[in-house]
């Protein structure tokens, strides 16, 4: 039932006029007994009646599939490489700040007898609407800052085309809602660019989670930990520094997320209910800032602004009772590890810390029972196209699997693995985290961005090539170990 704060503080017995303040909603579950449990806060403002719905959503097939960037930096670029491998590509346009940058990645493509695609650059941040407008194209690529990733995708998806996009896709519950809507309304896929969702470990166990190896998946520990001291400060990375000041709570929740929410078939027969979050302090990062600023001047403008705790730990569980342990680091010199522990009710397996292990009970397997194991149930798309993405590389070849299967099935006519549902209630971890950080770690309600339909929703496929399959790799002048 809802509340009125005067409810609300007979209650929970809080008086606090900063936990209250907000026109937020409070609801209270109430038992048999009429005794009430805990409060969990609604902020969602959730929106009426499903539109349309994406979930197994099968675009018409698409013979050639005609993309264009915007964001052609780090990412951006490798993302034109790994692509241009691609039958059935034609990469027709490139959009970025910096001229300089398109420039390379058309010579790039002439140097290895491909069209050169049209450049869109002039230092201004408008171009690249000029792009989504003008030109004919099935597919956009968003590899640019996290603040406009939301705006690019939505308008993308109004110009007509499909959208890919980095991580997280929003970074605000109205973020969240407008991407959901934008591709319902016009039916063109919203998809986030997560790669951890393709790597070979993450995959193997999905697909030994839907033959039911480990019983019945009952937790999921997810993590995402790597030392980025440097790289939070860098200056050619200003919009990553500015990305972390003022703010606290998990900001970068979907690379441990993602899997975790396609084993426990998240919008697909369970949904994420609610979720506590907590950060430590900051013990690193601000120290960090001033020491540099005594040498350089430039780091004198974020003296004072770090806010980001340096570990912060979110607790979600699903409508169907499962829960998820989901921790972020990425200001303490640990060594990278993207925690991945999957608990059933008949057996576990484990990734990091290397090496990956599984379990039936009464110890960790051996080698030759893994390998075993991996032969039986390594899904179709790494038997596909496995040996291909070990080839190319990128983060150990999931970069490259992840957007083979992004052209394969927009070229099949597939439904996307992940779509507006994912992209929204994986990326609402971010503000969510934020508020209830705020707010001395308060249970916080996570939207149902399906509206309901996620209790009909068909699991994802993890065959993963129904109908598939035949989108190859180019043989391309210059490719070889070295390619990238």
């Amino acid at each position: 039932m809802k509340t009125n704060r005067r409810d609300f503080i007979k209650t929970a017995g809080l008086a606090s006029a900063g936990v209250l303040a907000g026109g937020m909603t409070s609801c209270v579950k109430g038992t048999s007994t009429g005794e009430a449990k805990p409060i969990i806060w609604d902020i969602s403002k959730e929106k009426g009646k499903q539109i349309f719905n994406m979930s197994g959503y099968a675009a018409p097939k698409l013979d050639i599939v005609r993309i264009g960037y915007i964001g052609i930096g780090g990412r951006g670029m490798a993302a034109v490489k790994r692509m241009a491998l691609l039958e059935g590509v034609e990469i027709i346009a490139l959009s970025d700040l910096h001229m300089d940058r398109v420039e390379e990645a058309q010579n790039y493509l002439k140097e290895r007898g491909m069209p050169i695609p049209k450049g869109y650059a002039d230092g201004t941040q408008e171009l690249w609407k000029e792009m989504c407008d003008n030109e004919e194209l099935d597919l956009i690529y968003v590899a640019t800052p996290r603040d406009l990733h939301t705006p690019m995708c939505v308008h993308a998806m109004k110009s007509g085309a499909h959208v890919a996009t980095e991580i997280p896709a929003a970074r605000t519950l109205d973020e969240c809602w407008q991407l959901v809507e934008t591709s319902e309304k016009t039916k063109k896929h919203c998809s986030m660019i997560e790669n951890c969702t393709y790597d070979f470990w993450e995959l193997l166990i999905l697909n030994m989670t839907r033959q039911g190896f480990f019983g019945e998946i009952v937790h999921v520990d997810a993590a995402y930990i790597a030392n980025q001291i440097n790289t939070n400060l860098r200056k050619d990375l200003e919009w990553r520094t500015r990305e972390f000041i003022n703010r606290d709570g998990n900001i970068y929740p979907t690379h441990g997320l993602g899997p975790a929410c396609q084993i426990l078939d998240i919008n697909r027969g369970d949904r994420l209910d609610f979720m506590v979050s907590v950060s430590s302090n900051d013990f690193t990062m601000g120290k960090e800032i001033e020491k540099r600023a005594q040498e350089d001047d430039y780091y004198k403008q974020f003296i004072g602004q770090w806010k980001l705790g340096n570990m912060n730990s979110s607790i979600i569980k699903t409508v169907n009772g499962k829960t998820i342990d989901l921790q972020y680091n990425v200001g303490n010199p640990r060594p990278g590890t993207r925690v991945f522990w999957v608990v059933g009710t008949e057996g576990i397996a484990k990734k990091q810390p290397f090496p990956s292990r599984i379990s039936k009970g009464g110890g960790w397997m051996n080698e030759e029972e893994l390998k075993t194991l991996q032969e039986k149930y390594a899904p179709p798309i790494v038997k596909i196209a496995g040996e291909m993405a070990k080839k190319v590389g990128g983060h150990g070849g999931m970069d490259f699997l992840m957007q083979w299967r992004l052209i394969d099935c927009l070229r099949n006519g597939l439904p996307l693995d992940m779509d507006c549902y994912d992209a929204a209630a994986w990326s609402s971890i971010v503000p969510l985290s934020e508020w209830c950080v705020a707010n001395n770690s308060a249970p916080v309600k996570i939207p149902d961005f399906t509206r309901g339909a996620y209790k009909t929703n068909a699991p994802l496929d993890i065959e993963m090539a129904r109908g598939g399959g035949n989108t190859g790799i180019k043989q391309i002048i210059g490719f070889d170990d070295d390619y990238f």
